[in-house]
C-alpha cells in the first residue's frame, strides 16, 4: 500500500504563448481550473499505476476543497485521512506557453496546516511505501518519515519544490526521487558533487540509498547497490509538463510498492512522465497501468547498467 502525505490545490491554468517577463501583461488563450499539488498528483499516479493509496493532507472548508479532491476520491483513494481546516484549500497558479513550458506559484493555505500526528502508526507497517514531498512542513514530513522507518515502512522522499536536505532525512529514507536542479541544491551543503548521475552515485554509494535523479528529455539515472541505471526518455511531443514530474515519482513508487526491481520501475516511470507531458493539465494528464506498461516495454532494451 502506498501512503501519500503530502501537497492537495486546486490549480488554476492560464495558457499563454509564452511566459510573461516581470512586469508584463500578457493576454492569455484559455482558463481552466483542476485538482493538483505535488501531494495528491503523486497519489493519484500511484494509483493510476495500480496501487492502493491512501491520502493524508488537509483543506479548507471552502469551494475549492470538493473539486481539489475530486479525482482522488473518483480514483477510489482512501481520503479518510485528509483533514478538513479553517484556512483555504490550497492552490498554484500556473502559466502554460505553446511550448508546453510553465512557471508555478503555490499559495500553501491548508497544507502548512498538514501533521504528521494525522498519520496513524496502524497504516505505517512493512507492508507500506509512505511517499513525501516539501509542499507541506518539512519539519512535519521528517517527523512522520522517522516514524515510518523505525515501524518498517519504505521512505520515499522527493524534496520538491527544490529545497535544502537536512542530514537527518538522509536516516530517514530508503528512495530519494530527485530532478537536476533539485539534486543541486540537495547536493551543495551536504558536499556533494552537483551533476546529477554522480550526485546519485555518491549519495547512494555514502548512506545506501536508492537515489533517482530525472533528467528531463534525457531520461533518468538511479543508484542503487552498486549500480548505476541510465535509460531514456520516450521521444515524445511534449504539449504541457506541468505534472510529468508527478507522473514519474508515483508510477516509480506503485512500481517499488509491488515489489518490481530498480530497473522496471524506472522504465515504467520514464514512460509515465513522457506520457504526461504530452497531455495537458496535471492529474487529467496522468497514464493507466496498461498505457505505460506498453510504452515502458521499448525501453527496457535502451538500459545501460554500468558498477559505480
Amino acid at each position: 500500500m502506498v501512503v501519500v502525505f503530502g501537497s492537495i490545490n486546486l490549480d488554476l491554468v492560464a495558457r499563454v504563448a509564452r511566459l510573461p517577463r516581470p512586469g508584463e501583461t500578457l493576454a492569455g488563450s484559455s482558463f481552466v481550473t483542476s485538482p493538483g499539488g505535488k501531494g495528491a498528483n503523486q497519489a493519484l499516479a500511484a494509483r493510476r499505476a495500480g496501487a492502493a493509496v491512501a491520502m493524508f493532507g488537509a483543506v479548507g472548508r471552502d469551494a475549492f476543497a470538493a473539486p481539489a479532491l475530486a479525482l482522488l476520491d473518483a480514483a477510489g483513494i482512501d481520503l479518510a485521512g485528509v483533514r478538513a481546516t479553517d484556512a483555504a484549500t490550497g492552490v498554484a497558479l500556473i502559466h502554460v506557453d505553446d511550448a508546453g513550458q510553465n512557471t508555478i506559484t503555490v499559495v500553501a493555505g491548508a497544507n502548512a496546516l498538514a501533521r504528521a500526528a494525522d498519520v496513524p502508526d496502524a497504516v505505517l507497517g512493512p507492508a507500506t511505501t509512505l511517499m513525501l514531498q516539501f509542499e507541506t512542513p518539512h519539519a512535519e514530513s521528517l517527523a512522520l518519515a522517522t516514524r515510518a522507518r523505525a515501524l518498517g515502512a519504505r521512505v520515499v522522499l522527493n524534496p520538491a519544490p527544490a529545497a535544502t536536505l537536512s542530514p537527518a532525512w538522509l536516516d530517514a529514507i530508503d528512495v530519494l526521487i530527485v530532478n537536476e536542479t533539485e539534486a543541486g541544491e540537495v547536493a551543495h551543503p551536504l558536499g556533494l558533487p552537483a551533476t546529477p548521475h554522480e550526485f546519485a552515485a555518491a549519495l547512494s554509494a555514502q548512506h545506501g540509498l536508492v537515489v533517482v535523479a530525472t533528467l528531463g528529455r534525457d531520461g533518468a539515472f538511479a543508484a542503487a547497490t552498486g549500480i548505476g541505471y541510465r535509460l531514456p526518455a520516450l521521444e515524445v511531443e511534449a504539449r504541457d509538463t506541468v505534472g510529468a514530474g508527478d507522473a514519474f515519482a508515483g508510477a516509480l513508487v506503485a512500481a517499488l510498492d509491488r515489489g518490481e526491481a530498480v530497473d522496471a520501475a524506472l522504465a515504467l516511470a520514464i514512460a509515465a512522465g513522457s506520457i504526461a507531458c504530452t497531455r495537458p493539465g496535471a492529474q487529467a494528464a496522468l497514464p493507466s497501468r496498461h498505457e505505460t506498461s506498453l510504452a515502458a516495454a521499448p525501453l527496457q532494451s535502451a538500459l545501460v547498467r554500468t558498477p559505480l
